[in-house]
């Protein structure tokens, strides 16, 4: 169908044939490659399907675990994980979509409901903390419906369309509770991310930032090394 759009005039009018739902592009890499460059890919894919089950069995028998089964919880950390310095600490639960495609550095700690959907590639630095619930979100989907709906190929089975932003923490970061980090974002070292916040761009080195979308509050300086030193003595 063409939509006839009339002219502020009266007279002419335009004709504008509507853009079809988004296909992928052909010759491609494998589904994995795609995504993991930031392309739009099929997430139904059989090696991204088997893939996601792996880290789900994963998560699930880490959250299954006591609490005092620490071999066994380094175990599956480390399958699951691969990709982590020492000292990992995760109190669980834990999700991820791949955890293969994560990164952590030395000394990182997660507290509950630690959240990572990781189809594009996440990088947390050395010495961060993540309060609960926290959640960290490269996921994506295009904005127009013709182009983000699930399809259905000629077989009867559902696919849709997706990409990913990487995410990059730098070290010495403190994440309160119940923050949301989005795709594309990189905050830089020694940052504070308020408890609550959404943070969907960028945050420069030694920031607080607070709110929803975050805002940068203040700057971190040796002033603040004041806090807490009547107690410490």
């Amino acid at each position: 169908m063409t939509d006839t759009i009339n002219a502020d005039d009266g007279n002419a009018t335009e004709s504008r044939t509507p853009i079809p739902p988004v296909e992928l592009r052909r010759p491609r890499a494998s589904e994995l490659e795609e995504m993991l460059a930031g392309k739009l890919y099929d997430a139904s894919d059989p090696e991204l399907d088997r893939l996601r089950t792996t880290s789900a069995d994963l998560c699930s028998k880490f959250n299954a675990l006591p609490r005092g089964a620490t071999a066994e919880r380094k175990a599956v950390l480390d399958e699951l994980l691969p990709h982590h310095g020492e000292g990992l600490d995760i109190l669980g639960p834990v999700f991820f979509d791949y955890g293969i495609h994560t990164t952590f550095g030395d000394r990182v700690f997660a507290n509950f409901n630690f959240t990572v959907l990781d189809c594009a590639p996440v990088t947390i630095g050395d010495d961060v903390l993540f309060g609960p619930n926290v959640s960290l979100l490269p996921p994506m989907h295009p904005l127009r419906w013709q182009d983000r709906n699930v399809r259905r190929r000629e077989d009867g089975t559902a696919y849709d369309y997706e990409y990913g932003l990487p995410i990059v923490i730098g070290s010495n970061c403190w994440f309160g509770g119940n923050v949301t980090v989005l795709g594309g974002v990189t905050i830089g070292d020694g940052c504070v991310i308020g408890a609550g916040a959404v943070v969907t761009r960028d945050i420069p080195p030694n920031s607080v930032a607070v709110g929803n979308p975050a805002r940068v509050i203040k700057t971190i300086t040796d002033a603040d090394a004041s806090a807490l030193q009547d107690y410490a003595q």
